[in-house]
């Protein structure tokens, strides 16, 4: 088989700048928006014509973050502790021959910039910002939704955390954000396999820097730095 050449026709712009903090799957943190911008290639309006008719898309994207050379046919899911493999074509690792991935977002609504034409803001999208679209699909309910499907090592999206800010620091989220980032806490970004109570992580968030700390079901948000360092 030849090789297919395939081109990014949007990217997405997301207050997450890093692959640390991620939904584990897109709509576990529906209060997250995106939007997604064409490149200039494709800002024709006639290619979202009809667009506004459907509450949900498939986004198909690429692993920007996550690329790698080589090929490996198995993978360590973080929900089988990071030690055990399965197949990569039984996960859904983003390290993959095509580092393609699948996500199902809302559409909230198509917004025209005057500098870049039409753009679609969704919710719920678990891609890092700058991520490479490659193509775009409406979600068809009855063709896409299996209620009896089966989910193998992943039967569900995981036990949520209490979120606790230390004193003064939410106020350094902006308030149309602090929804989002609660959403991103309380599914708890760290890796399946650590549990370290007294380890502080940082997560990027709306160009801040929040630092956070987990002990048993509780997160407690230490610090709120901007990116720059400034308080």
């Amino acid at each position: 088989m030849s090789d297919f050449v395939i081109r990014p026709i949007a990217h997405l712009e997301s207050d997450l700048g890093e692959k640390f903090g991620l939904p584990r799957q897109a709509g576990i943190v529906e209060a997250l928006e995106g939007r997604v911008v064409f490149e200039s290639a494709f800002r024709n309006p006639d290619a979202l014509r009809g667009i506004e008719g459907f509450s949900h898309l498939w986004l198909i994207w690429q692993f920007s973050q996550a690329l790698r050379d080589g090929f490996s046919p198995t993978v360590r899911p973080p929900r089988l502790g990071g030690n055990a493999r399965v197949g990569v074509f039984a996960s859904r690792s983003p390290f993959r021959p095509n580092a393609l991935g699948l996500s199902c977002v809302r559409l909230l609504r198509v917004e025209k910039d005057d500098a870049r034409g039409l753009t679609l803001i969704v919710g719920g999208a678990d891609l890092a910002d700058g991520t490479p679209i490659f193509d775009i699909k409406p979600y068809l309910p009855y063709a896409d939704c299996k209620p009896d499907a089966l989910s193998g090592f992943a039967p569900d999206a995981g036990s949520t955390l209490a979120v606790v800010f230390a004193p003064g620091t939410e106020a350094l989220i902006p308030p149309q954000k602090r929804a989002a980032l609660r959403g991103v806490l309380e599914n708890d970004p760290r890796p399946r396999y650590q549990n370290d109570p007294e380890r502080v992580y940082g997560l990027r968030f709306a160009d801040k820097n929040v630092k956070f700390r987990v002990e048993g079901e509780v997160l407690t948000v230490l610090e709120v730095d901007s990116a720059n360092g400034e308080k």
